[in-house]
């Protein structure tokens, strides 16, 4: 029995627009829901891909059966950049619309992408979050098993979470042949999962996967084109203070940070940090890439002081709003210290822990300190900025 639709925060562009998500993100699923009479085309169907591969004309003479103005959907537009040739005629000479889907950037941003600029928008499709899943949603599960579609739906959430990996590796990486030494990638992956939410040390990393450092440079964009991961690069505020310079690494979903190190079981203490930690940065991105709720975001931490850090600076205009995160149930001083530290940035409109107790409570110092049902408040109804 197919699993019901979960209805999903993206609003579909009236324009043609590409669509990237990672894998099993529900890409797919959502078109067929939201966008039920486009035309498919499915370039995970290896002999219709082996067809527009060898003769791409028949690309063009498919496109000319539709009607004028037809929507038109082409999955894992990654595998044959070569389209967007034809994409951009009939946008221009049919105007057709299309949904371009791809699980990977990498060899989009290599070539023909340009040929659509201004005619092609560009959206995300993420993880499931609280405000889709309603009722349904439990932190637990989330920070245990991630909240991908593909995940959060299947029979055995640890089974499809090991898949998962596995056919990142075969499907993702293998088959479209993105690096040379898979053995010293299949190395880096778990290793890189260990830097979920903390800062990269690319030295430290390059020497324990045994590849030279140069090449975990490369492995670090593939993960961002596949997007799996991405970089928070530091702030540099300047407050009398010299800041670190060095990225935090994030994975966009806990289930597969864990299914990368291979620790399925009930998340440890030691976990839960980083876990709660990348899930609340990932519920900001992904609300932000549906309701532009900021401009910039980075993480703030003075290099001489290194208990101390913001883990999230969101900028809007000229204003910046710092949230801490903690998984904690109670919040003592320690917890407020780069909260703190940070309070003398300019036009710093509000400063917010965000932590696992029951009750908020606002400091002395008009520090907000928010339960996960208030921040998840806020971005429902966008009253994040004060």
């Amino acid at each position: 029995m197919a699993a019901e639709y979960v209805r999903r925060l993206l609003q579909a562009p009236r324009q043609s627009f590409f669509l990237f998500g990672p894998r099993g993100s529900g890409k797919s699923t959502w078109v067929r829901e939201e966008l039920p009479r486009a035309h498919r085309i499915d370039l995970l169907d290896e002999a219709l891909y082996q067809s527009y591969l060898t003769q791409p004309a028949l690309f063009a003479d498919e496109l000319r059966a539709l009607p004028a103005g037809a929507t038109v959907c082409v999955d894992e537009i990654q595998r044959l950049p070569s389209l967007l040739n034809e994409v951009h005629r009939f946008i221009e000479e049919r105007r057709l619309r299309f949904v371009l889907c791809g699980s990977s950037a990498r060899k989009l941003k290599q070539q023909g992408t340009n040929l659509l600029a201004g005619r092609a928008l560009r959206r995300g499709l993420h993880p499931f979050v609280p405000a889709e899943l309603g009722d349904a949603f439990d932190l637990e599960t989330a920070l245990g098993f991630g909240s991908l579609p593909i995940i959060w739906q299947a029979p055995s959430r640890t089974d499809a979470l090991v898949a998962y990996a596995q056919m990142y590796l075969r499907e993702e990486i293998q088959a479209e042949a993105l690096v040379r030494n898979l053995p010293g990638f299949a190395r880096f992956l778990p290793i890189a999962a260990l830097f979920h939410a903390q800062t990269l040390n690319t030295a430290s990393l390059a020497r324990d996967a045994g590849v030279a450092r140069t090449t975990v440079n490369g492995y670090l964009e593939i993960i961002e084109d596949t997007l799996l991961a991405f970089r928070l690069q530091a702030y540099e505020g300047r407050l009398r203070v010299r800041e670190k310079r060095h990225p935090k690494l994030y994975w966009v979903d806990a289930g597969i940070v864990r299914a990368l190190r291979r620790h399925l079981a009930p998340p440890s203490v030691e976990e839960r940090g980083p876990l709660f930690e990348g899930w609340v940065a990932n519920l900001l991105r992904i609300h932000n890439d549906y309701h532009e709720l900021f401009d910039e975001w980075y993480y703030w931490a003075p290099a001489e002081a290194g208990r101390t850090e913001v883990d999230l600076l969101l900028t809007r205009g000229r204003e910046s709003l710092a949230i801490e995160v903690k998984s904690a149930a109670k919040v003592g001083p320690e917890a407020l210290r780069g909260l703190r530290a940070i309070a003398g940035l300019p036009r710093l409109a509000r400063r917010v822990l965000v932590h696992l107790g029951p009750r908020p409570l606002v400091t002395a110092d008009k520090i907000e300190v928010w339960p996960v049902g208030r921040l998840l408040r806020a971005l429902a109804e966008r009253t994040l900025w004060p």
